[in-house]
């Protein structure tokens, strides 16, 4: 490293020592709140304030997880129970005894230790090297009983002329000391405030067991809306068809004049019921997926749709069929939820594949000019759209104003 990237290291570091320094004079302070906290949570009285105090912790080390994640130039995850609504006694000490408030009580504790002294470090030894190279400068002028003590007594001009030498070395002690104190700290502050490798796996498991309950209930809210379409539809309209030609039979037998009309209705329901079949072997999976893709697909889509549509499809490569299924279904729910209740005159679809840390994700946002005032409600296509959406581990996002627009933000992983 050349010495002007050196110095900029130096500086950088500096700077994030000397603010954690005062950062850690507030933590500091915190440790005898925390302590009494302590004392009256083990007695009972101290309960009450501990969802407000925990909050207060979350806080102040998601401050010091943004502050060490730009020095070190990455992400510090962070996980964390939720604080319940109206929480219990077993739940508010099962939230004082929590793996991460101990680490972040933990983390206060030696930040309030070490930080001020890395600051105090970090401005004294520059401070020092400045006052060693103006000794000689001044020397002369302070008192004969109060000489210049840095790090000896200065009484002569012997002893002036070495102090620029020691001045060099207190440069030299800062040069390489306070990168090395900022990289300490931060590594330090990232091992205690990251969550653990079993808190990471016991958060994975939690999401693989709400996508799995949220699978099932796309599943079996699927299954019974084929079994109402095919109730509803296709078998009534056969029952009838077997009616009609039940009819004709007769007729055949007794006015065979009147068969002939009889069966071209039976033909005529016949025909509907096939129609209806098509209609809901269509919801299960279009075939248009197939045919035309997912940017094909959504183009008739939202060609059909009563509402001006504008599809930007750029970018967009193909993704596993389930996903694209999905998706397929998200924006013809989104659509149907723009006709029915916003009021819109216009609509635009943006569909995007990206890469995230976890792999492709396949982006859809619907943006619409109506109303706004859209929430979501059980057994609603809002709630559809979430159901169908966390069966993949995607994510849902709605922001709709009173007076609009309405932008519905969904992201669908595709797997690595």
């Amino acid at each position: 490293m050349t010495f002007r990237g050196r110095l900029g290291a130096w500086w950088r570091a500096a700077v994030f020592l000397v603010v954690e320094g005062v950062a850690g004079m507030v933590s500091m302070a915190l440790v005898p709140v925390g302590i009494v906290l302590v004392v009256f949570t083990v007695l009972g009285p101290g309960l009450f304030v501990t969802p407000w105090a925990v909050r207060v912790l979350r806080w102040w080390t998601g401050r010091a997880r943004m502050h060490v994640g730009r020095y070190l130039g990455e992400t510090v995850p962070e996980h964390y129970p939720p604080i319940p609504a109206n929480p219990t006694f077993g739940d508010l000490r099962r939230l004082v005894t929590t793996p991460s408030t101990r680490r972040d009580a933990g983390w206060v504790g030696l930040h309030a230790l070490l930080a001020p002294v890395a600051g105090l470090l970090a401005v004294g030894l520059p401070a020092a090297a400045v006052n060693a190279l103006l000794v000689p400068a001044y020397w002369q002028a302070m008192p004969a009983d109060q000489p210049v003590s840095n790090p000896f007594p200065v009484t002569s001009w012997s002893t002036a002329a070495a102090m620029p030498l020691v001045g060099v070395a207190y440069a030299a002690l800062a040069l390489w000391l306070t990168p090395a104190m900022a990289r300490a700290e931060s590594s330090v502050a990232r091992r205690l405030l990251a969550p653990g490798r079993e808190s990471e796996l016991a958060a994975r498991v939690s999401e693989l067991t709400a996508s799995r309950a949220a699978a099932l209930d796309a599943h079996a809210a699927e299954l019974r809306r084929i079994e109402r379409d095919l109730h509803d539809g296709a078998q009534n309209r056969l029952v009838g068809v077997v009616m009609m030609l039940g009819l004709a039979e007769r007729s055949l037998t007794v006015n065979p004049e009147q068969a002939l009309p009889q069966l071209l209705r039976a033909q005529e329901a016949a025909s509907d019921a096939l129609a209806s079949l098509r209609t809901v072997v269509h919801d299960i999976y279009p075939p248009i997926l197939d045919e035309l893709g997912l940017d094909g697909a959504l183009s008739a889509l939202a060609g059909r749709c009563p509402v001006p549509c504008v599809l930007d499809v750029d970018g967009l490569v193909r993704a596993p069929a389930a996903v694209e299924s999905a998706a397929y279904f998200v924006v013809a729910e989104a659509l149907t939820n723009v006709v029915k209740h916003s009021g819109a005159t216009h609509v635009t679809i943006t569909v995007r594949s990206t890469v995230a840390s976890a792999g492709q994700v396949l982006a859809i946002e619907i943006v619409d000019d109506g109303s706004g005032g859209a929430l979501e409600r059980d057994g609603g296509g809002l709630s559809g759209i979430r159901r169908r959406t966390q069966a993949f581990e995607g994510t849902v996002a709605l922001l709709s104003p009173v007076g609009g627009p309405t932008t519905l933000r969904v992201e669908l992983p595709c797997g690595s």
